[in-house]
Order: C-alpha cells, then sequence, then structure tokens
C-alpha cells in the first residue's frame, strides 16, 4: 500500500490562539482522526495537567470519533531541557517527560515526541551531549513500561547545539541505542541543515516512524505552497520506500494565527493534489 492522506494527522499547531474545542472541531471539518497534540500551556500543559484534565481531553476527542496519536509536550519555548546541567531543570524536563508518557498511554496514544535539548552556547557540548543522550534514555526505558514508543527529531542551529542535523542525529541514535526510540523526520530542520529524504532513509531506514512535513524557505515552518521546499519530491521518496507513519503540519508564524484552517487545509490540498500526480 503507498503513501495516503490518511495518513495526515490533525494537530493543534497554530491554533495556540484558539480554544481547544475549535481545533478539535476544525480537524473533524477536514477529516482527520488520530491527534498530534502540541502540549502548551492555552490545550494541554503536561507539568499541571490533572487526572481529571486527562480524562477530559480523552472524552472531548471520543466525541469526536478522533484519538490520540502523538503528544509532542512543548520542549522549546519553555523550560524543558534534557542537556541541561542545572539540576532542578533536568530533574523537572525528566518528570515532565515521564508524566508526558503516562499521558499518553492513559490516553490510548502510541507515541511521544523527543527533543535532544541543547548545551551552553559558551561551553564545550561534550557534558551536555552525555545529559541529553543518558536523559533521552531514561525516557525512553520509561515509556516502554507504559507501552509507549518515542521518536527524536533533529532541530534547527537556532533551536539546538547538539542535534541540528543528520550526522548529529545519527550520533545520538548510535549513542541513546534504546530500542524504544526510532526517528522523526522534520522536513525543515532536515532543508535548513543540507539534508534530504533520501540522506535520511540511508542512514535510519525504516527506523523513520513520523514526519513533520512543513514548508519552507528554507526555515519558516509554512504552509504548503508558501515556502519553496519540493513536497512531490519528499512524499515520492517517502512512497518508495513503503512510509507507513503519520505526517503531521508543524505549521507557525503569524501569518497563520488568525486563521489555521485555511493554513491547514492549504496544506492538506497541497499533500492530496501532490499525492494525485503520484499516482496519475
Amino acid at each position: 500500500m503507498g503513501l495516503e492522506a490518511s495518513q495526515i494527522t490533525g494537530t493543534n499547531f497554530v491554533y495556540q490562539n484558539f480554544s481547544f474545542e475549535r481545533f478539535l472541531d476544525d480537524m473533524v471539518e477536514l477529516g482527520r482522526q488520530r491527534i498530534e497534540l502540541w502540549g502548551i500551556a492555552q490545550h494541554f500543559h503536561v507539568p499541571i495537567a490533572t487526572d481529571d484534565d486527562v480524562r477530559r481531553l480523552g472524552a472531548q476527542l471520543a466525541a469526536r470519533g478522533q484519538s490520540l496519536y502523538c503528544l509532542t509536550p512543548e520542549q522549546v519555548m519553555y523550560p524543558v531541557n534534557l542537556g541541561s546541567d542545572i539540576e532542578w531543570l533536568r530533574e523537572s524536563s525528566l518528570a515532565m517527560f515521564r508524566r508526558a508518557a503516562d499521558v499518553t498511554a492513559e490516553l490510548g496514544g502510541e507515541v511521544l515526541f523527543l527533543t535532544p535539548g541543547r548545551g551552553r552556547e559558551d561551553e564545550d557540548t561534550s557534558e551536555a551531549w552525555k545529559r541529553a543522550v543518558d536523559g533521552l534514555q531514561q525516557v525512553a526505558e520509561y515509556a516502554s513500561t507504559q507501552g509507549v514508543r518515542c521518536v527524536v527529531e533533529a532541530l534547527q542551529r537556532s533551536e539546538s547545539n547538539l542535534v541540528f542535523d543528520l550526522d548529529s542525529l545519527a550520533r545520538l541514535d548510535r549513542d541513546v541505542a534504546h530500542p524504544n526510540l526510532t526517528i522523526a523526520l522534520d522536513t525543515v530542520a532536515m532543508a535548513t541543515a543540507g539534508d534530504t529524504v533520501d540522506d535520511y532513509y540511508e542512514a535510519f531506514g525504516d527506523r523513520i516512524t513520523h514526519v513533520h512535513l512543513v514548508d519552507g524557505a528554507p526555515s519558516g515552518h509554512r504552509a504548503w505552497g508558501d515556502g519553496e521546499l519540493p513536497l512531490a519530491d519528499y512524499l515520492r521518496v517517502l512512497d518508495e520506500h513503503a512510509f507507513s507513519g503519520m505526517m503531521t503540519f508543524e505549521i507557525f508564524g503569524a501569518a497563520y494565527a488568525r486563521d489555521p484552517l485555511r493554513a491547514h487545509r492549504q496544506c492538506q490540498d497541497a499533500v492530496i493534489d501532490a499525492l494525485a500526480s503520484l499516482r496519475a
């Protein structure tokens, strides 16, 4: 079976200024049943989410025939950093991810999305690297006890000085070496590093299990058609490798903040059209 539009998740990326209910209703309108939930404070802030909050979220999904696929806690803007040398910050980060694994399992989700964190720019990164590797090992192991699979992605260099291209992601993967950690491909982080989808498959093969599918110039996290990245080429390679995971439109920016449904529909239509051309 080839790549299909049903592999697109619904997601609340760029819905931070709208209610959670509006986001879910818009995803119903787009036909999105499986959700990658961005754990932002306005919708679902993992560190303070109570058991009642989790049950309420589950009921909201169930009422619309939706289900959680992936939980992606905010971990770049918030004080979350597995590579930190500040003890309270690293310990609270580990606790947050353990709680996120619990929540994912309780809601019947499959995937917990991770990033490696960063070290200080004015210090050697070797110790931060060790902390990040250890932190990812701990989280991946804990999540495995909950039946939740973890994925990790490379960030852009502005977001991390540890893992920001394919080579550093491959090194991280080798060093963590945990069977419960697989690879997420982010098209913007990939493009800004000068890597390609073919490069990712050469390095990781079928261990690529999740994709953040987003346009850019090459950065920017734009809706498809608003950047310069080759969507059709990306989808062709994913299709050739029988990619069976899910794809999420990780859109950000003021251009989409007031009408996120339009941006998500623009992305969805672009993928559907590209897939149709692929099959023609």
